[in-house]
């Protein structure tokens, strides 16, 4: 095999890998490795090639191997192997043809470090998804989630690595107690439109008669970074990436994510009334919620993103950047009375 990058792949490892994925014996493969996303924590690179099968034939391939180095997030101290320990669980076992994450071929940990070998997924993603494919995706979300909610597997109950209930309220949290964006929207020269400053204040003065209502919601298994570049749509079915922050949350949490994060701004209020009744009615499927009088989701949407966007817009690099913050918090105030 020739080394193609720094990082080279063991050849036993890509014989094991492959031989998984295509269940056959595998005499040689060649390799070459791109990068998909880059970072300081986790590397994931495309591997493609073609490989040599022990019956004489030769096919060509794609697989993604992630690294994910240790590292501390807040209030989450192991979400780095969360991903590891979900793979070499029964975890997959919760999934349906219809909603899903990429097959894993390989796992394995190494101290602080590990690597997976999993499934190269081939789909519209990202600003690519339609109107119709949010509001497939909600529904498929409310099943999944209603589905476990309901039915509680032996695989959901044995896992020890799942993010807590509180998360989301001690993200709010540390950003409200953060002067510099706390003083910032309550200061003079502050750039953000005052009424859109009083929004959050009013959230932060409200914020435990808020809260109260939203723990009210039922709680279900959420991935809780349910944003388009972690979603595929793919064959009419969706394939979600980049498990590491899941765990227990409120009703509602990823809906909110897919609405709000790094949104399609323009189609913001439109994915707000399409993709809420979407999601609430397939959820409804499988458990009742008739005693949810309130959904919550713009409370959870302005919890999980009012301070982030304040932030985002006050460090933007560029105009563009800027005007897009402020445009998002705009489209979430103009949801407070839906």
């Amino acid at each position: 095999m020739n080394n193609h990058d720094e990082k080279f792949v063991k050849p036993e490892i890509l014989a094991l890998v492959l031989s998984k994925m295509l269940d056959k014996t595998i005499i040689r493969a060649d390799y070459q490795l791109k990068e998909l996303q880059g970072g300081t924590i986790g590397v994931v690179r495309l591997v493609t090639g073609i490989v040599e099968t022990s019956d004489g034939e030769n096919l060509p391939y794609k697989i993604v191997w992630k690294t994910q180095k240790k590292f501390e997030r807040y209030g989450d101290p192991d979400s780095w192997r969360r991903e590891y320990d979900l793979y070499v669980s029964d975890f997959k076992k919760v999934f349906s043809d219809s909603f899903r994450w990429p097959e894993c071929y390989h796992a394995e940990i190494n101290g602080d470090e590990i690597q997976l070998w999993m499934e190269y997924i081939d789909g519209v993603s990202g600003l690519n998804l339609t109107s119709e494919m949010y509001e497939r995706i909600a529904e498929e979300l409310g099943q999944f989630q209603g589905k476990l909610y309901t039915e509680r597997p032996k695989a959901l109950q044995n896992l020890s690595n799942l993010s807590k209930v509180e998360f989301m309220k001690n993200h709010y949290l540390r950003y409200r107690s953060w002067n510099v964006l706390y003083d910032y929207i309550r200061s003079d020269d502050c750039e953000i439109p005052k009424y859109l400053c009083k929004m959050l204040i009013d959230l932060d003065n409200n914020a435990d008669e808020i809260f109260s209502r939203i723990e009210k919601l039922p709680i279900v298994l959420c991935h809780r970074d349910f944003w388009v570049a972690n979603i595929f749509y793919s064959d009419s079915k969706i394939v979600l990436i980049d498990w590491d922050t899941a765990g227990w949350g409120y009703m509602g949490e990823d809906i909110a994510s897919l609405i709000t994060d790094e949104a399609d701004v323009c189609h913001m209020i439109e994915y707000y009334r399409k993709c809420i009744p979407a999601y609430y009615r397939f959820f409804s499927e499988y458990a009742d919620v008739s005693h949810v009088s309130e959904h919550c989701i713009y409370e959870l949407i302005l919890a999980m993103f009012g301070y982030r966007l304040v932030e985002w817009y006050k460090f933007a690099k560029s105009p563009e950047d800027k005007s897009n913050h402020l445009d998002t918090l705009q489209k979430i105030h103009e949801m407070r009375n839906m």
